[in-house]
């Protein structure tokens, strides 16, 4: 068949339409091109620079080898036309080492992303780093960098974006940063920076939108006009030294979305009269000055202000209505009045160290459904527990302690505390008995404090669904009871305080079964315990008898994830409870008798040791020595007889101890620790000697020479409490706090 003209015609145009096609494609889409080999050794170069081996998992750079292209190695971004590495992006590839002022790096010359950021890079910056002209972001911050800025670092007048912080450099920020025309971010805090605000950053107002100098030691006020930063969005000078009055300008910036100024040493009123109508602020954070006066009504103009810190100033008066806020904290004050509202937004409402006495009318009409966390302690908020109380869901924390609340706890709080992790109500004055299903449905609750009030009848067993109990103190209230050694279930149970109720009965009973092995502190002074405890009795506290690592260093507010009190001889003692071993017995002020189990010798972990004021008799376990960790010892106010054991001065971290009013006899033992005690440690022992070097010759018992050769050498004493651990049938309560507690505060609970 013969194909007509027309068809072979057609078929040419198409064809010349796809070949013209290909050539104009050809144009749109530079064809790729390889690494150049000058880059790829330059790369290699510094790749090799730093020690590759599996100890420091530089594994991840394995893909840098001659096998293949190096563009498209892990990290490396190039120029499809013109082959040059354009970005470098080694975030978290631990390097481990220095950067070299002749490193392969820097032969880099086209680089414009240089992220180096958490390399674990040390020592200073090279000079040559200035070198990298075209580079517009530079990344080295979470590093180990030291010294000073290298001025050559100015030559980078192209960078955009420049953070580095989280290092260690130190000096003042350098004069040539005036270069950076076209900078937009900067981030260089979590250094040693010292010296004025830097004036520097004047220059490049018209460009920066990001400045975050915080936690360095710059010291000066700021400038009087900054509201030349038309492009700001973002500035935190927080953890510094500036000091002056509040930078009223700065809100005039309309851009302005976060503004940190806390923890520095500003000072005087806060004023928003020439801050923009227009704001976009959303976040603001003053905490840690030292502001006064009132909160000015001019803060409300903020309409997209979702996020208030004021804490710890001494801001004045009432507080205006803040009604779109999620976060608001103005703890640490001195403000009073009602508690404004509405709420309708609030996630966080924290109030604390206060004089707060009311809640306002638009306060209790709130819709407090979505409220998370309120702290309203420390105020003199009073009258019976607001019915609101019961409307806050889903609720994590709740502490409205050290107020005047009085009445009963109502039974529809057992509805509010479902998803509650934190409950304080301590030092108020709630009365009645705890409703016995209150906590039947706080499967979340991992802190219950209702310490310092008039609550009678018995712990609700409603408290055994509590499954993630951590810490749970009833002090000083009028609970009248057995021991609850049904507690001893709870599997998270680290703290457990019992002082001063009416709490009666022995702690031990063949049926009781063996529970509390997450305890760690345990306070049941000043009951009504009685009974004897068998040689076995601390044989199963597992967890003292494991926590056995000493730390020697008190670590901070950074650390503390709750806290409680001890009081013995009417001081309250804090202790920071953060997560590290330590363990605490205070069985003080009840009516134990019989000896003391040798059994506590196992307890390694063991730092305090109360057990004054009772009925204990016999002598001193010899295996106290074993307790080498033992901080504090007070075994006063018994009936003990025989000697202080000799062993006991081998304890080199025993600093406080009292073994006064007792029948002890023989000599003192001969140790520093023992040597610096106070005389009235070993008062009322008449048959004790060897005191002349701590109380002088006058106040020491005078033996006759007979006593002393009779109690020169003391018999061995053997102790076989082993075999009855041995034969054993479970049925003890066992004991302990996740804590660390330093010296100083371990003396003010012997004081």
């Amino acid at each position: 068949m013969k194909i007509p003209n027309h068809y072979h015609c057609l078929s040419g145009i198409f064809t010349l339409l796809f070949l013209i096609f290909q050539v104009l494609h050809s144009f749109a889409s530079p064809v790729l091109q390889y690494c150049r080999h000058d880059q790829r050794d330059a790369l290699l170069e510094f790749k090799h620079e730093f020690s590759v081996n599996k100890s420091n998992s530089i594994l991840s750079l394995s893909s840098w080898n001659k096998s293949s292209d190096c563009c498209s190695w892990e990290g490396v971004m190039c120029d499809a036309k013109s082959g040059h590495v354009l970005s470098l992006y080694l975030d978290f590839i631990p390097l481990n080492n220095s950067l070299k002022p002749d490193s392969g790096l820097f032969k880099l010359h086209h680089l414009r992303n240089l992220t180096l950021s958490n390399c674990n890079l040390s020592g200073e910056l090279p000079s040559s780093l200035g070198n990298l002209s075209h580079l517009t972001k530079l990344h080295l911050s979470k590093n180990h960098l030291v010294g000073e800025i290298p001025a050559s670092l100015g030559n980078l007048n192209q960078l955009r974006d420049l953070s580095l912080d989280n290092n260690q450099f130190s000096g003042n920020i350098p004069f040539s940063f005036a270069n950076y025309t076209k900078l937009s971010h900067l981030i260089i805090s979590n250094n040693h920076f010292t010296g004025e605000f830097p004036l520097v950053l004047l220059n490049l107002s018209t460009s920066l939108s990001y400045i975050v100098i915080s936690d360095n030691l710059f010291k000066s006020t700021l400038p009087s006009d900054m509201s030349q930063f038309q492009r700001l969005k973002n500035i935190d000078m927080g953890g510094n030294s500036f000091f002056g009055y509040f930078p009223t300008s700065l809100f005039m910036n309309p851009l302005l979305g976060i503004v940190s100024l806390r923890k520095n040493q500003f000072k005087g009123p806060i004023e928003f009269r020439n801050a923009s109508s227009f704001s976009k602020l959303l976040i603001l954070f003053l905490q840690q000055n030292k502001f006064n006066g009132p909160i000015p009504k001019s803060i409300s103009k903020f309409s997209n202000l979702k996020n208030l810190d004021l804490h710890d100033n001494s801001f004045t008066g009432s507080v205006p209505n803040l009604p779109n806020l999620e976060f608001l904290d103005l703890s640490y004050n001195k403000l009073e009045g009602e508690i404004p509202g509405p709420l309708g937004d609030m996630l966080e409402l924290m109030l604390a160290h206060n004089s707060f006495s009311s809640f306002g009318k638009a306060f209790e009409l709130s819709d407090l459904t979505h409220i998370q966390s309120m702290d309203l302690s420390s105020n003199s908020l009073r009258g019976p527990l607001p019915s609101w109380i019961c409307k806050l869901r889903p609720l994590l924390l709740l502490d409205l302690s050290k107020n005047s609340f009085g009445g009963s706890i109502p039974q529809c709080l057992k509805d509010a505390i479902v998803e509650l992790s934190t409950l304080n109500l301590q030092n108020n004055n709630l009365s009645g008995i705890l409703p016995p299903d209150i906590f039947v449905n706080a499967t979340n609750l991992v802190s219950v404090d209702i310490s310092g009030n008039q609550l009678e009848g018995k712990l609700p067993k409603s408290l055994i669904n509590c499954v993630s109990l951590e810490f749970l103190n009833v002090k000083s209230n009028r609970i009248k009871d057995v021991f609850p050694s049904w507690l001893g279930s709870l599997p998270s149970l680290d703290v457990l305080i019992l002082r001063e109720n009416e709490l009666y009965g022995p702690l031990y009973h063949p049926r009781m079964s063996i529970g509390f092995q997450s305890l760690k502190i345990i306070d049941l002074s000043r009951n009504h315990f009685n009974g004897t405890l068998p040689p076995f009795y601390f044989a199963n506290w597992s967890e003292i008898t494991n926590s056995t690592k000493r730390d020697t260093e008190y670590m901070g507010d950074g650390y503390s994830t709750n806290s409680m009190e001890m009081v013995n001889k009417g001081v309250d003692m804090l202790f920071e409870l953060i997560r590290t071993d330590f363990g605490g017995i205070d069985f003080s002020g009840n009516n134990f008798s019989g000896k003391i189990p040798e059994s506590i010798g196992l307890l390694k972990g063991l730092r305090i040791l109360n057990l004054s004021s009772n009925g204990f008799t016999s002598s001193i376990p010899q295996s106290l020595a074993n307790l080498t960790n033992l901080e504090a010892l007070d075994l006063s106010r018994n009936q003990l007889s025989g000697r202080i054991p000799q062993n006991l001065a081998r304890l080199s971290f025993l600093s406080i101890m009292n073994f006064s009013r007792n029948d002890l006899q023989g000599p003192i033992p001969r140790s520093t620790q023992f040597e610096r005690q106070n005389c009235s440690a070993f008062m009322d022992n008449p048959r004790l000697y060897g005191l002349e070097d701590i109380c002088g010759k006058s106040h020491v018992p005078n033996p006759t020479p007979q006593e002393r050769e009779d109690l020169s050498e003391p018999k061995e004493q053997v102790i076989s409490w082993i075999s009855a651990v041995i034969a054993y049938v479970p049925g003890v309560f066992c004991g302990l706090v996740i804590g660390h507690i330093y010296s100083p505060q371990i003396h003010k609970w012997f004081m």
